[in-house]
């Protein structure tokens, strides 16, 4: 005689260090061997982005590109192609607040320790950012080439690359058979389906004075989060502190904003959009993701008051 057994979901999770950022992926199965495997898939897709994205390997094609500008286009692979011309779309619609081509400032200018006691001459810091111009951006699509038009010029993809990693992690564990879970890229995160209860994911707002500790919570499923905060990375100088986030136009960081919570369907959009938010400052970024239908934001200025966009209410 069988005896019937129900089954029981549980949510199977693992830290692993990539991108130079803290990764959880979680995986809600049956079988913890099961979990274990989808997990290291997920795992090595993350790892083979990173190897064609990043700029501390010298043979990366953000690095060949790079080294090629001014000089001579470089061939690419289709999805990093893609992934640079949907970066410049958005620079389009941020009217350039977000800038793959801000690898070109100078970091002597903006190391952000504790050596730094001043501000850069507005001039300096000006002249700093002139090949900042992400429509120094060539591309042929016939050839999938990418080339830079100045010298000089370089491309990053921090602004960009955890959420693209985690949407494409994502996918896969979603072909892979992965009904629920969430791909976590230190804070910029993605969720599909729900909890092992049948539940929404719950996901707390981190609070700009203590990341420990959110103001707010919001049940997701299917949705993504990213978080760009002045709390994480930021100098003092005359009492008063500034972001690490420079504006691509003044060269200077950017003051007034403590935190911009972006929530999308889309990672990779949620990840692009929480910089230039933070750049255009409370009004005209949340103009911007106003119009933007399926965009909701969540914005805290230096004195703690909480500003939304209009989808959105917070408990």
């Amino acid at each position: 005689m069988q005896t019937h057994t129900d089954t029981v979901l549980t949510a199977f999770r693992r830290s692993v260090r990539l991108m130079g950022n803290a990764f959880e992926i979680t995986v809600v199965a049956e079988d913890e061997s099961w979990a274990s495997a989808k997990i290291d898939l997920a795992v090595a897709e993350i790892r083979r982005i990173e190897s064609l994205l990043t700029t501390f390997s010298d043979d990366s094609q953000t690095n060949l590109i790079n080294r090629q500008a001014g000089i001579a286009p470089v061939r690419v692979d289709w999805e990093v192609f893609e992934l640079i011309r949907r970066s410049i779309r958005i620079s389009g619609v941020t009217d350039g607040a977000f800038d793959i081509t801000y690898g070109s400032i100078d970091k002597r200018l903006w190391n952000f320790d504790s050596a730094m006691t001043s501000l850069p001459d507005e001039a300096t810091a000006k002249s700093m950012v002139r090949l900042i111009n992400y429509r120094h951006i060539l591309l042929d699509e016939a050839n999938s080439t990418v080339m830079l038009k100045e010298k000089g010029i370089r491309i990053g993809f921090g602004g960009i690359g955890k959420g693209y990693a985690a949407e494409m992690a994502k996918a896969l564990l979603q072909r892979e058979g992965v009904q629920s879970g969430i791909v976590n890229a230190s804070g910029d995160l993605v969720t599909w389906g729900y909890q092992p209860d049948g539940t929404p994911w719950t996901i707390g707002i981190a609070h700009p004075d203590n990341a420990h500790l959110p103001f707010s919570y919001m049940n997701i499923t299917g949705l993504a989060v990213a978080t760009s905060g002045n709390y994480e990375k930021y100098v003092m100088i005359g009492g008063k502190k500034y972001s690490h986030t420079i504006n691509p136009r003044t060269g200077l960081p950017v003051t007034g904003i403590k935190s911009v919570t972006i929530i999308s369907p889309n990672a990779e959009i949620a990840d692009a959009m929480a910089t230039p938010v933070t750049i255009m400052g409370i009004r005209a970024g949340l103009n911007m993701i106003n119009q933007i239908h399926y965009l909701g934001c969540i914005i805290i200025d230096d004195d703690n008051n909480i500003y939304t966009s209009q989808n959105i209410n917070l408990k």
